[in-house]
């Protein structure tokens, strides 16, 4: 993955990625912290595990007990939006 490749927010803006896209992703990742490449959209994937070893506020909050539902998955949303995709 490299600073030209497009980040998961640029393919939203650019309508290449959908809401359901990246509920999905946000879905996969709080079922399993595990998951590692993750198709995000036609012809894009994302490597979720990377996206929070280089997030590191998303993945305090995520491990937070106290952090309620809305804010772990605000936390995954914000990370998945800024990572970058890479072509598949």
């Amino acid at each position: 993955m490299s600073a030209s490749d497009p980040t998961v927010g640029e393919l939203f803006v650019a309508k290449s990625v959908t809401n359901e896209h990246v509920n999905a992703a946000v879905q996969a990742y709080l079922a399993n912290h595990e998951t590692d490449v993750h198709p995000i959209a036609d012809g894009y994937s994302l490597d979720l595990a990377a996206t929070f070893a280089g997030y590191r506020w998303a993945g305090e909050v995520i491990a937070s007990p106290e952090a309620t539902p809305a804010l772990r998955q605000a936390a995954t949303r914000t990370a998945i939006l800024l990572a970058r995709a890479q072509k598949a």
